[in-house]
């Protein structure tokens, strides 16, 4: 699965532990979804879209094999 997590950060201005504080997971857990090692829950994922204001396929894309 791909993401676009790192450039939504970036549109926001936030650093990985501050996107961490605000969904309530570590910064490591933020950094392993950027870096496609971990895949996030369906909760996860919804609080990320919601506070990037996007909806859920807009951050996360199916890649080849998922």
């Amino acid at each position: 699965m791909k993401n676009t997590i790192r450039i939504e950060r970036a549109i926001k201005n936030i650093t990985q532990q501050q996107l961490a504080d605000k969904i309530g997971v570590s910064r490591q857990t933020i950094n392993a979804i950027e870096s496609n090692k971990y895949c996030p829950s369906t909760v996860l994922a919804l609080k990320m879209a919601k506070l990037f204001g996007k909806p859920v396929e807009e951050i996360f894309q199916l890649g080849k094999g998922d």
